[in-house]
């Protein structure tokens, strides 16, 4: 069986501190699997979205000094999935057999890569790298981890459990996937949803090699109301269950008031009155929320605004 090709799409946001170790990692890696006869031609893409130190500098005195380095800088700061994106539309569009997403920070073991790459051979398209323990997570991040997966599988949303964004696609499956036209981007549902024939490959998460972690707790909020929102419309139906199930205890509440006005057992009372008008109050100001939360969404859609600018590029291959 003839050599792989391979290209590794690797985002990248205030990572200086860190971008000289990954990028020697992974083409020592890369080296090792080319020797062995895993892979042939292969590249690494570096997508800077847009930072704030060093980085795209570093990406460029990298891309100079190895010509299996290349990079994309963004215009602004688009986020850690658009970025993401805009290496995966290019990556699309080259000659590369399978390509693998990554992050900068070292977390995920690049080690996997190599079983990712097998299993491709085996004749898999989609490879999803997922995590075997969260032990390098606070209790805190893992239990609102496994709420997040609990949740979207409830409300409908197919993602794999403890995978985030480290994954082989073959250049078919990735094809299909920049196809998709939305700009509220989840990746990890839309991968699952393509349906291709897939596997995954486990390992152990290590502890960031350097700097801080990009996602604090505010992203994490807004990621996991972006995901659930973007592929389940089942928070809008429970508004309605839940309308329903207050209607039906406002109608056993009133038929109470009128028994005991009858019966002239009524006194004035100030706290059911107070806490129906919480309640009720609290329920309108969460549907109205949850129903903002799509709307916004389709404001966001019907603009057809660019996902994102290439301001510069540093030893593409042609």
């Amino acid at each position: 069986m003839s050599t792989t090709s391979l290209l590794l799409v690797i985002p990248c946001y205030n990572e200086q501190e860190v971008l000289r170790e990954t990028t020697a990692q992974l083409t020592a890696l890369l080296g090792s699997m080319q020797q062995s006869g895993l892979i042939g031609k292969h590249q690494l893409l570096l997508v800077d979205d847009g930072s704030k130190d060093a980085t795209w500098s570093l990406i460029e005195e990298l891309s100079q000094l190895n010509p299996a380095i290349s990079g994309l800088k963004l215009a602004h700061n688009v986020g850690h999935q658009q970025a993401l994106w805009a290496g995966l539309e290019w990556a699309a569009t080259s000659p590369y057999e399978a390509i693998v997403s990554i992050d900068a920070d070292l977390q995920d073991d690049i080690e996997a890569i190599r079983e990712m790459v097998i299993q491709y051979r085996a004749g898999y398209e989609i490879v999803y790298g997922v995590r075997k323990e969260r032990k390098t997570d606070t209790a805190f991040k893992k239990h609102t981890a496994q709420l997040f997966y609990k949740l979207m599988s409830s409300l409908g949303g197919e993602v794999v459990y403890n995978h985030a964004d480290f994954r082989l696609m073959s250049r078919r499956t990735l094809q299909s996937l920049v196809a998709h036209p939305e700009r509220n981007l989840f990746l990890r549902g839309l991968v699952c949803s393509l349906g291709y024939r897939s596997t995954s490959v486990y390992y152990d998460r290590k502890e960031r090699f350097a700097g801080e972690s990009k996602y604090p707790l505010s992203k994490m909020l807004n990621f996991a109301i972006d995901g659930i929102t973007s592929f389940s419309v089942k928070p809008l139906r429970l508004i309605t269950l839940f309308g329903i199930f207050i209607l039906l205890i406002a109608v056993v509440a009133i038929c109470y008031a009128l028994y005991a006005f009858i019966a002239n057992q009524t006194i004035p009372g100030w706290t059911s009155l107070l806490i129906s008008m919480w309640l009720i109050g609290g329920a309108i100001l969460t549907a109205i929320g949850i129903i903002g939360e799509y709307i916004g969404k389709i404001y966001k859609e019907v603009k057809r605004r660019p996902r994102y600018f290439i301001e510069k590029s540093a030893n593409l291959p042609q």
